[in-house]
């Protein structure tokens, strides 16, 4: 059972989730601008988008007629409206930080604490 000559299936969908998942991690742990752990914040929610779709779909969802197989589309409209507002506030707390330090390095932001 080689994954390159199967048609695509669940399974596909399930590699490219976690390669973008592992992306998305290996982006926040080895980034210090703190745009670039925003960037790896968002591979880690495609991923688990991808995921979530691929786990709603017809080979997974059992034929339940009480299923309508939307259910893993639902979870992803959600992470999805999360993250646009996550962006949103972590974008102007980056953006004020840089006007008050001129620089976006998160090992500079320790006196952010309290």
């Amino acid at each position: 059972m080689h994954l390159l000559t199967q048609p695509v299936g669940v399974s596909h969908f399930l590699v490219v989730g976690a390669v973008l998942f592992i992306s998305g991690i290996v982006c926040m742990a080895v980034k210090r601008n703190a745009l670039g752990i925003l960037m790896g914040v968002e591979l880690v929610l495609n991923g688990a988008n991808i995921n979530f779709v691929a786990f709603s779909s017809e080979f997974l969802s059992g034929g339940s007629p009480y299923s309508l197989g939307l259910d893993g589309q639902f979870i992803s409209l959600f992470v999805i409206v999360l993250a646009a507002a996550e962006a949103a506030v972590a974008l102007a707390i980056t953006l004020n930080f840089y006007n008050n330090h001129a620089t976006v390095d998160v090992d500079r932001a320790d006196e952010l604490k309290g």
